[in-house]
C-alpha cells in the first residue's frame, strides 16, 4: 500500500506493528513473538491477559513505564501492538533542518527526545475507524527534563508554522502546515499540534499531543493510512486510557 510504505519516512515513530490495522482481526501480534529489544512485550510473551469487563489486568511488575502502557484488552474496540516498530522502519532520532524545529523532528524518532531514560511504544489500530492508526509511547524522565521537552515543544510549533525538514537514514520527510491544536487531557500539562507531513509525492495528516504527568512522558501522534488527506485526532478516549494508565503506575 503506497500509503503505509510511505509513512516510512514521514512519522517513524508511527510505524508500530498496528498502523497498517485498519482490519478488523482480534489478534495484533502474530503468536510467538518474543520481547522488542526496546522492552515492550508481545501478547505472547508477558502481556496482561484481557478481563471480562474488557480491560487488561493491571501490570505488577516491571519499570513504570512497562507498567504504564497500553496492553491488548485495555481499549475495546482497537488492536493494541506490542511487538515495536516495523522493521521497515528507520531508527534514530530525526535531524530537522531548523534548529527550532528541532523538537518537533524529535518528537518523531524512536523517542521523544534524547532525555529520554526509557521509551515503551504502542501502536494502536481502530476497529471502528478502519485506517485511524495511533502511535503511542510512555518515556520516563526526571521531572526536570519533562518539563523543559513540554516548554521546548510549545516554543516550536508556533516557530515552525511555516514548516520544515527532517531526516533519519537518509530518508526526509517535510512537514508543513504546523498548527497548535486544542485538545483535552488528564496531565500536568499537554501541547497538541497537527501538520501535513509529506515524502516520496504522498502527504498526510497527522495530529500530535504530548503530555507530561509528573516525571513522564505520553506521546500520541495519530493519522489514517486508509485516508492520508483525512483530518484526523487520537481519539479521547485512547488519551484518557493512557493517562490513567500512568496514573495508576506512579
Amino acid at each position: 500500500m503506497k500509503v503505509r510504505a510511505t509513512v516510512v519516512a514521514l512519522v517513524p515513530a508511527l510505524l508500530l506493528a498496528a498502523v497498517g490495522c485498519g482490519s478488523n482481526s482480534p489478534d495484533s501480534a502474530p503468536p510467538g513473538k518474543g520481547p522488542d529489544p526496546k522492552g515492550s512485550a508481545s501478547p505472547a510473551s508477558g502481556a496482561p491477559a484481557a478481563t471480562p469487563g474488557g480491560s487488561a489486568a493491571p501490570r505488577t511488575g516491571g519499570t513504570k513505564a512497562e507498567r504504564s502502557a497500553l496492553e491488548p484488552g485495555d481499549l475495546p474496540g482497537y488492536q493494541i501492538s506490542a511487538q515495536g516498530k516495523n522493521p521497515n522502519a528507520p531508527d534514530g532520532q530525526p535531524r530537522a533542518d531548523k534548529k527550532a524545529c528541532q523538537p518537533l523532528a524529535d518528537i518523531m524518532g524512536d523517542k521523544p527526545d534524547p532525555a529520554a531514560r526509557e521509551t515503551v511504544n504502542r501502536g494502536i489500530g481502530s476497529q471502528k475507524q478502519v485506517g485511524l492508526a495511533v502511535s503511542a509511547s510512555v518515556s520516563s524522565y526526571t521531572e526536570s527534563d519533562a518539563k523543559a521537552l513540554i516548554a521546548r515543544l510549545k516554543a516550536a510549533v508556533p516557530a515552525c508554522g511555516t514548516g520544515f525538514t527532517a531526516t533519519v537514514e537518509k530518508q526526509t520527510g517535510s512537514y508543513r502546515d504546523v498548527r497548535a491544536a486544542d485538545y483535552r487531557t488528564a496531565g500536568d500539562e499537554s501541547v497538541s499540534w497537527t501538520t501535513t507531513a509529506a515524502a516520496q509525492g504522498v502527504s498526510a495528516q497527522v495530529h500530535l499531543v504530548v503530555v507530561r504527568e509528573g516525571d513522564t512522558i505520553v506521546r500520541l501522534m495519530a493519522l489514517n493510512v486508509a485516508a492520508a488527506q483525512q483530518k484526523t485526532q487520537v481519539p479521547q478516549e485512547v488519551a484518557d486510557k493512557q493517562l490513567e494508565k500512568v496514573q495508576r503506575a506512579g
